[in-house]
């Protein structure tokens, strides 16, 4: 099996099938080679096969996060110029206080379904297009910043992706993959395409509570599980079966920092046989380095080296390679850079610019905005984004930093360091924490603030702990630091 969705399962052939079938619907739909078209679906079996369906019709995919909003929905299809909107019932519903562009059409997925069983002459592999450097999807950022932006990435960026992900996973023919993440994030979408690269069964789930992906993971025997922290603290505070346990080969991480005490509790409820992968990735390069899992235990906080076919750098900021230690730009080069943001030529080349000298690919470049270093064993470590470093009484100071110390003193399950302005330091800590276990706040924060002091330098102690019970996440699921930040400065 390749695919099994709630309504029935897909064999490799079966797959293929489907795929030709959308593909020659859409052609017949007139549109012209690399129009955009879009979906704004739950995991359905028509959301899966999609980016397959569109390539091979010579179109540009444009998924749309489920769990977005009419607005954010107008914004993303007015940007790509999209064609054609495929959605759901419901969801068209929606929008007739808050119409798409009239330039696109709008069609229930039912209906886009049923047209396709009438089809009788299937789009084959290359038909339409065999071009490797076409444009083949654009996927919109969570716009944390500001208004999503969209990444535009190529049959290639999407194809080696699949395989560099399926190579150091070491995916098997055998392999379940529980796919819980929205397709319209890069990681999301990569556990379909790399876990099929590999000829495994991919088990897409839109799922209410952690439970249900636990209850998944053993109906399906799962092997194969990729979250983002906020998920996995989730997970790691529910009692686990040996049912979802039993066949569990390798967890995967990404979309911020594992912890120790995450690692810990994850090893507690997998034990040794259990790969953890932690990983690192931006969407403008889809994915730069991961771990070895042989190496996570003694060294839980690191980012790893560089994932096959992705050339990683530490650049000083005169544009030299850093020295071992030193702190400086991650710029990842080779094939997996994306091509920039769709229509937007100020915003790309802020971050696509050509590559150090020293780089062994050339060419245009990722420069992150995220700040790393490299140790003597090559072993990369995560220190901050450029943009959320605090500057407090003439310090730099890296929030990872601080959050870390405060989870590792047990009394907190989440942390998120922001600056906040203060007119004696320039910008003081704001803690946001969300406590493992809930006792009185004022407890809690006198607790919280004897272990910061007893292990952080005066200059890291914050001026404010704040408890919550729930803090702000983005449309893929990470924390929204910047949310936070904003709420710190009103």
């Amino acid at each position: 099996m390749a695919l099994v969705t709630r309504t029935g399962s897909l064999s490799y052939k079966m797959l293929n099938h489907r795929v030709g079938l959308l593909a020659r619907w859409l052609l017949d739909q007139d549109f012209e080679k690399g129009d955009r078209v879009a979906t704004w679906l739950p995991k359905t079996e028509l959301a899966c096969i999609m980016p397959l369906a569109a390539v091979r019709a010579g179109l540009v995919h444009v998924p749309v996060n489920p769990i977005l909003k009419p607005a954010q929905v107008k914004h993303i299809i007015a940007d790509s110029g999209a064609k054609l909107l495929i959605t759901n019932a419901g969801r068209i519903r929606s929008l007739i206080d808050m119409p798409v562009d009239k330039s696109c059409i709008v069609w229930d997925d039912s209906a886009v379904s049923s047209d396709t069983d009438d089809i009788t002459d299937p789009v084959g592999a290359g038909e339409i297009s065999d071009d490797i450097e076409a444009l083949a999807a654009i996927l919109y950022t969570s716009g944390s910043t500001g208004r999503p932006k969209g990444v535009m990435l190529t049959n290639t960026n999407l194809s080696l992706g699949a395989v560099s992900v399926a190579q150091y996973l070491k995916l098997k023919p055998d392999d379940h993959t529980l796919c819980v993440l929205p397709l319209s994030f890069d990681y999301g979408q990569n556990q379909l395409l790399s876990t099929w690269f590999a000829g495994g069964c991919a088990y897409p789930l839109d799922y209410l509570t952690p439970r249900d992906v636990i209850k998944a993971c053993a109906r399906e025997a799962i092997t194969t599980l990729a979250a983002v922290p906020p998920l996995w603290v989730q997970l790691v505070d529910q009692d686990w079966s040996d049912d979802a346990v039993r066949s569990m080969r390798r967890l995967t991480n990404s979309g911020g920092a594992l912890t120790p005490t995450l690692v810990k509790q994850l090893r507690e409820i997998f034990g040794g046989k259990t790969d953890i992968y932690a990983m690192y990735g931006l969407t403008e390069a889809f994915r730069s380095t991961y771990l070895d899992p042989a190496l996570i235990d003694d060294n839980p906080t690191s980012m790893g080296t560089a994932i096959p076919f992705a050339e990683i750098m530490v650049v000083g900021a005169g544009g030299e390679i850093a020295a071992v230690g030193q702190e400086g730009e991650l710029v990842h080069a080779g094939p997996l850079v994306a091509q920039g943001y769709w229509q937007d030529e100020t915003r790309t080349a802020e971050r696509f610019k050509p590559a150090p000298a020293a780089s062994h690919y050339g060419g245009t470049a990722v420069w992150s905005g995220d700040t790393v270093r490299r140790e003597s064993d090559g072993l990369l470590y995560f220190v901050g984004r450029t943009d959320n470093m605090i500057k407090s009484s003439g310090n730099r100071i890296s929030p990872t930093e601080v959050e870390e110390v405060a989870v590792e003193s047990g009394l907190v399950a989440e942390a998120v360091a922001v600056g906040v302005p203060d007119e004696r330091l320039g910008h003081a800590i704001c803690l946001y924490v969300r406590p493992a276990t809930w006792e009185e706040t004022g407890v809690l924060e006198k607790d919280l603030g004897t272990y910061l002091k007893r292990n952080l330098p005066n200059f890291m102690h914050p001026r404010d702990i704040v408890v919550m019970q729930e803090f702000p996440k983005n449309p893929n699921g990470k924390l929204d630091r910047n949310a936070l930040a904003k709420a710190g400065n009103i």
